[in-house]
């Protein structure tokens, strides 16, 4: 089930996306992201989650600002299952075009993009972080 985030999910999806960020993006150092974990658990509060839960355990999430995709985030031992492709879904049908900043050593999370239909649109480099990354588009209207 797909549902809006609510307060007492915090830090079950906190966890999610500390673990996930790590293990996807093994050249970003974890203390990087350690460090802005408590500053991230506060962004949660206030933007808009939908988190997938499961026998009523929080097994992912995605988040959204306006039409971008901050992040789609599942939990390792459920991954490859279809969550975040669900997710996915869920955001494509209430928007008519999305996109999201990927990182170009994340070749795994290149290719779910791709597989769901969005496409480079430019290469930039992450501020933060210094490391390169793709924007990328979807449009409802093009067949997707």
């Amino acid at each position: 089930m797909i549902r809006e985030f609510k307060e007492q999910d915090l830090e079950k999806v906190a966890n999610i996306w500390l673990i996930s960020n790590i293990d996807a993006h093994f050249f970003i150092p974890k203390d990087y992201w350690k460090g802005h974990f408590d500053e991230v658990k506060a962004m949660f509060l206030q933007a808009e989650i939908y988190v997938y839960e499961k026998d009523c355990v929080v097994q992912g999430f995605i988040g959204l600002n306006k039409e971008y995709i901050e992040g789609i985030f599942v939990s390792k031992d459920v991954q490859s299952k279809g969550i975040g492709k669900d997710l996915l879904n869920f955001v494509k049908e209430r928007n008519e075009f999305l996109y999201l900043s990927v990182y170009q050593r994340n070749e795994r999370a290149i290719h779910f993009y791709q597989r769901e239909g969005f496409q480079i649109k430019c290469a930039n480099i992450d501020e933060q972080t210094g490391e390169k990354e793709y924007e990328m588009i979807w449009h409802k209207n093009k067949g997707n």
